[in-house]
């Protein structure tokens, strides 16, 4: 082989290694890569800050006289309850359209607009006269009743509120009787059951233990049943509860000894009729007002 053939392929074999290595390295090249600004872990993650929560309604009258502060559990047929109060005019004076939206920490007015709650709390409110006579027995009617039957009654100006005025109230004002027959099963007891336990059977008549008018007919308020709540006068309600069946409805006048309920069992573990008697709101014991059997 001569020397110039040898030469050539040497020249050959040289330009396939060299072709060769240029492929391989073509092969193994990367592409670009866009770098990106790395954002701080906890830039990311920090979290978005809530507004601030509004205030309950009322909370500047929290801890004066005449005013209610909501609790956990609380509904407005409770609170009416233990102020001595229709619910209805709590809502109403609080401006409250629907009754079953309260919240905990809110404020509630109690006592009717334009009374002095010092003096209401320490003296009572004046109550609506209520006349003790005998079942049947017509209202008597004098030269003087005849002639107020008669005369117009003055009105007040548009836009004035007339409070009550605010005089005690005697207790034996109003002619109680026994909203039930049976015998009583459970005395008076503050720190327990508030009211009196009196037995019966189903379907006993539950009558009104005084003339009033229904501000609550219903079983919405827990651990009372099938519930009636009667507003006497601006001092006292009765409540009478575990009914079987309801006979009257809110706001109607009912007289006592008139038949308000059938005895039963709802919302507790025998029949029997649970009755209240609150004095501006607070529980008292039935026995100290009804009259001895």
């Amino acid at each position: 082989m001569g020397v110039p053939l040898q030469r050539a392929l040497r020249f050959a074999a040289t330009a396939t290694l060299i072709a060769l290595l240029a492929a391989c390295a073509s092969s193994n090249r990367r592409a670009p890569v866009e770098e990106r600004a790395s954002v701080p872990q906890s830039v990311a993650a920090a979290p978005v800050p809530e507004a601030p929560k509004p205030p309950p309604p009322g909370v500047e009258n929290a801890g004066k006289p005449g005013y209610y502060t909501v609790k956990p559990g609380d509904t407005m047929i409770r609170i009416g309850l233990d102020a001595g109060q229709n619910w209805r005019d709590i809502a109403r004076w609080n401006g409250i359209d629907n009754p079953n939206i309260i919240e905990v920490g809110q404020v509630l007015r109690i006592l009717p607009p334009g009374v002095d709650a010092s003096v209401a709390s320490a003296r009572g409110i004046a109550p609506t006269k209520v006349e003790a006579r005998p079942l049947g027995t017509p209202p008597a009617v004098g030269p003087a009743a005849a002639a107020s039957a008669t005369a117009p009654a003055a009105s007040a100006p548009i836009g004035q509120i007339v409070a009550p005025l605010a005089v005690p109230q005697p207790e034996d004002e109003i002619a109680w009787s026994w909203p039930a027959g049976g015998p009583v099963l459970a005395p008076f007891d503050d720190a327990r059951s508030k009211g009196l336990s009196i037995g019966g059977k189903p379907g006993d008549p539950v009558l009104a233990a005084a003339d009033g008018r229904v501000v609550y007919a219903g079983s919405g308020l827990r651990g009372y049943g099938n519930l009636v709540i009667i507003k006497h006068n601006n001092t006292y309600l009765t409540a009478y509860a575990h009914n079987q069946v309801l006979l009257v409805k809110e706001d109607q006048a009912v007289k006592r000894g008139q038949k308000i309920a059938e005895m039963g069992s709802s919302d507790s573990d025998k029949v029997q009729l649970h009755f209240e008697i609150r004095r501006q709101g607070k529980p008292i014991d039935p026995a100290r007002l009804l009259p001895p059997r």
